[in-house]
């Protein structure tokens, strides 16, 4: 068959969602022939074909490492993704997110099955990596499902909107109607805390004679929760905690719970499709999950106020708990003909809530009839989107056919703060988290519509290009166009280049407009009671804010794509990405009389401190990522040799100054304080190396996987509280023995060495909180040491 009549061919089975070409199977290496589905309209487009840099990460990749979570498995496999375990800092502890390039969590497009996923009503506003962002929760979906990760390392807003300014993260799930697994994990670390368990598995099923399938799956997880927490060293100091032993089981001398959260996980997935005839097919995809998160907050000492030690005579740690809701929904209908047209309709509805509740805890202004666990409110983020997506190859007397796509996209999004009860809010409010107010409540919504066209071609068999355009009208800040051209030229069959320059954005989300509440929050070893402001109110205008618009980006990348040797493949990719307009969450601004006078004629009491959402800073993000993979064949056995590198730094090209009416009001802290332009800066690895191999054989299969974690620096207001930490590596291995065919047996260690990040400078006491905070939260493999786990797994 020749290229042109197999496009067509391909052009349709991919509309009725027939199978192409299996993924790879081995641990780590990528299959050039793999069909792709992110990125491209073209139907039969392979990883070596792609005009755009692209990883496809397969499920014995994710299954690589012990982790239970499908974001620290992803950031395990790719440089360019980072996933730190912060704690301690409320609600981030338990949905933490994660970043790609080195840019805002929020800034990369998460998709399931080409469809745009839904946020996570969660909105990280304390001190961690992504502060500010409202993004996709990744540990929604059960592992078990997924068939394969598609990240594409590129901005492509042209085609998909808004938020894929760093790239585009496409989770492929499993559809066959037949085959399934089943595996139970179990592990914990050295320490001798953090304990888990999963239970998971899939299935397919078939029907109707094979004209439809249905892939189902499953999870039920449970994590122990950890605590690296060191010894108090001042606790003879005035005002500050005591030795409480007797308080909190399990915590002796430590004041303060710092590591992983408790979490218990329940997903499922259902997957399937129809063939109404030869021509089309309906589908749809379900997915649902619970988790109930315990995190913890900062110790309160029996001196902490009056009212301590009429509950907690040792004082007390409170608990944060999550009960995180996620639905999801995708159905449709797609056909094409043998002319080459395609066509694709469907409705997307995702849901998230999470609900906050306090436990351990009190409301001082209760006293000793104060309870002990509060309802504190809920976040919930709903959308509804109707796609419809169009291409039809067209015959222009080129060597090969041109696709030519276009589709339009209406978008509903709600977002919802909710109140909690009374006893949580009243007074001081329950402490550890206050809880949301009835002046909180929002009920937010807009709407937006898209319309947009490509091309894309193979004009000689070396040349390829495409361009995309979009246009968007969103119903609170106004429209957007987006446009992107991309080229690849093969010089010969082993040595290609290929670039991209394109335009995007990011819409604020719902919940960094809207957010708002007064709270505790841990600043520089100080309490404070801080309120955070929606930009369009009338409080934050008063202190000089102006309505969010949306974010703007520039990108471009070239690369290079080499293939000396069948089994040996390296692509080296070099990128630029100008973001105007960033939204950050400003600083946490201490008030003066003058301040607090102003508030107190808005109504705004008992607050200590101020915050809110601002378009203050433009940023150039440069970097280069490298990926080779070698496969070498032995006499009954394969090695694979996988080795990647990302290095990316963003610099701050321009920061607004702070208003006039805060200078005016005497504050000579900036908006944007070094601390937060050290987020952006310097607060994650400028660079991340992994390097592994995979030997198997009929029936073993031996792991091993190093990663080296570059230099990373976290500023303070203050900067003589700055700290550079040194690399660290890290070292994962594992065996896998096959009894029989279906029966697979794994033990493995991450982080086999037990090596930890640098330590805070132990003279900074009002970062460590006094020693019981002995490693940073922007730490990119986390401060848990070494985690021994073991897999029983059965297919068939």
């Amino acid at each position: 068959m020749n290229r042109k009549s197999s496009t067509l061919a391909v052009a349709v089975a991919i509309a009725l969602g027939l199978p192409l070409a299996p993924a790879f199977a081995q641990s780590g290496a990528q299959t050039l022939d793999t069909v792709i589905v992110t990125g491209t309209r073209v139907a039969d487009r392979t990883v070596a074909e792609s005009q755009s840099p692209i990883d496809i990460i397969t499920p014995e990749a994710l299954q690589a490492t012990g982790s239970t979570e499908l974001a620290t498995a992803l950031s395990r496999a790719l440089p360019s993704l980072n996933f730190p375990r912060p704690a301690l800092t409320d609600g981030t502890s338990g949905v933490r997110p994660a970043q790609l390039r080195g840019l805002s969590p929020d800034q990369v497009l998460i998709l399931v099955n080409g469809k745009r996923r839904h946020l996570s009503g969660q909105l990280n506003v304390n001190g961690s990596m992504g502060r500010g962002s409202s993004a996709v929760d990744l540990n929604t979906l059960p592992v078990a499902a997924i068939e394969r990760v598609e990240v594409l390392r590129d901005g492509a807003s042209a085609q998909y909107g808004s938020d894929a300014i760093a790239g585009v993260v496409n989770i492929v799930l499993k559809g066959a109607g037949s085959g399934g697994s089943l595996a139970l994990d179990v592990g914990q670390y050295s320490a001798g805390d953090g304990k888990q368990y999963q239970l998971s598995g899939d299935t397919g099923v078939g029907f109707a004679d094979g004209r439809g399938s249905l892939h189902l799956a499953g999870q039920l997880s449970h994590q122990d929760r950890t605590n690296r927490a060191g010894p108090f060293n001042a606790y003879n100091q005035p005002g500050n905690p005591t030795p409480h032993s007797g308080n909190y089981p399990g915590l002796g001398e430590k004041a303060f719970v710092v590591g992983d959260p408790e979490a218990d996980t329940r997903a499922v997935s259902a997957n399937g499709g129809f063939d109404f005839s030869d021509s089309v097919r309906g589908y749809a995809t379900a997915i649902a999950s619970n988790r109930d998160i315990t995190s913890f907050a900062f110790y309160r000492g029996k001196n902490h106020n009056p009212a301590t030690s009429l509950l907690y005579p040792d004082g007390f740690v409170p608990e944060i708990n999550q009960y995180l809701r996620d639905r999801s929904l995708v159905a449709g209908v797609k056909g094409g003909t043998e002319g080459g047209f395609a066509w694709d309709v469907s409705y997307n509805y995702g849901y998230s809530k999470v609900d906050f509740h306090t436990g351990n805890t009190m409301n001082y202004a209760l006293g000793a009839t104060s309870p002990t666990r509060f309802y504190d409110g809920a976040l919930e983020y709903t959308h509804n989107i109707v796609n419809a997506d169009f291409s039809q190859a067209l015959d222009w007397g080129l060597a090969y056919p041109v696709t030519f796509s276009f589709g339009g996209e209406y978008r509903e999004e709600k977002w919802n703060q909710s109140p909690g009860a009374p006893d949580a809010y009243l007074g001081s409010g329950a402490q550890g988290f206050g809880g949301f107010t009835p002046n909180n409540a929002v009920h937010a919504d807009r709407h937006n519509y898209a319309v947009y066209a490509g091309l894309e071609a193979d004009f000689t068999d070396k040349l390829s290009a495409g361009a995309a355009a979009r246009y968007e009208d969103y119903s609170d800040f106004g429209d957007k166009t987006s446009g992107k051209l991309s080229a690849r030229y093969a010089f010969t069959d082993t040595v290609a280049l290929r670039a991209t320059v394109s335009n995007g954005f990011r819409a604020p989300s719902l919940a960094q407009q809207s957010y708002q509440v007064v709270t505790s929050n841990y600043n520089n070893g100080v309490f404070v009671d801080s309120g955070t402001f929606p930009a369009s109110s009338t409080v934050a205008q008063a202190l000089g804010s102006t309505p969010l618009q949306a974010e703007t980006s520039t990108s471009y990348s070239l690369g290079l794509v080499l293939q000396p040797s069948e089994r040996l493949y390296i692509t080296v990719d070099a990128f630029q990405i100008d973001i105007d307009d960033r939204i950050l969450l400003s600083s946490t601004l201490n008030t003066n009389p003058a301040v607090n006078a102003l508030l107190t004629s808005l109504g705004i009491n008992n607050v200590t401190a101020f915050r809110y959402f601002n378009n203050s800073v433009d940023t150039r993000t440069r970097g280069v990522d490298v990926v080779g993979s070698y496969n070498i064949p032995l006499a009954t056995s394969a090695l694979d040799l996988t080795a990647s590198y990302s290095y990316n730094k963003t610099e701050v090209r321009k920061l607004a100054p702070s208003p006039a009416v805060l200078t005016g009001l005497g504050l000579t802290t900036p908006l944007v304080a070094r601390d937060e332009i050290g987020r952006l800066e310097d607060a994650f690895p400028r660079d991340k190396a992994i390097l592994g191999g995979t030997w198997s054989s009929d029936r073993w299969t031996l792991g091993l996987n190093a990663t080296r974690y570059g230099t990373f620096t976290v500023r303070n207001v203050s900067p003589t509280l700055d700290q550079r930490y040194d690399p660290q590596w890290v070292l994962d291995v594992s065996a896998s023995f096959k009894p029989s065919a279906q029966w697979t047996l794994t033990l493995g260690a991450d982080n086999v060495l037990d090596s930890y990040p640098d330590r805070v400078d132990p003279s900074f006491t009002g970062v460590n909180a006094w020693g019981q905070m002995p490693y940073s939260n922007y730490a990119p493999g986390g401060f848990n040491g070494a985690y021994v786990y073991g897999r029983i797994g059965y297919t068939w």
